[in-house]
């Protein structure tokens, strides 16, 4: 990927594909230095998120980018995975409401992808 923003526009729309619930991109970049974007998917249960992971990491590694570190994946609860400049949030929607990242973010620009609340 070229840039940090089509790398978050690939990412959301792998994950919209693979039937994640409400994919949002959140524009970080004047916020902080941690990240450019954050890419914030959900999943119905363990299972469901755990399978996002897996298809986000096969494509990702099929195009050549690989994650400089995950966390969470055993668990399927909430997985992160930094690829630098974009970081990927793949809730559980439980945990999705409870750390309610888009409120905590709020001066972040959204962009929705997918309109189905999952």
């Amino acid at each position: 990927m070229n840039n940090p923003r089509s790398l978050a526009e690939e990412i959301a729309n792998i994950l919209d594909e693979k039937k994640a619930g409400d994919v949002v991109i959140l524009d970080i970049s004047r916020l902080t230095v941690v990240a450019d974007y954050f890419v914030i998917a959900s999943g119905r249960s363990e299972i469901q998120v755990k399978a996002l992971y897996d298809e986000l990491d096969r494509r990702m590694a099929e195009a050549g980018v690989a994650a400089r570190h995950v966390d969470g994946a055993q668990s399927g609860r909430w997985i992160a995975v930094d690829y630098g400049d974009v970081i990927v949030h793949i809730f559980h929607h439980e945990e999705r409401a409870f750390y309610n990242l888009e409120r905590l973010w709020a001066d972040a620009r959204h962009q929705k992808l997918s309109s189905e609340p999952q």
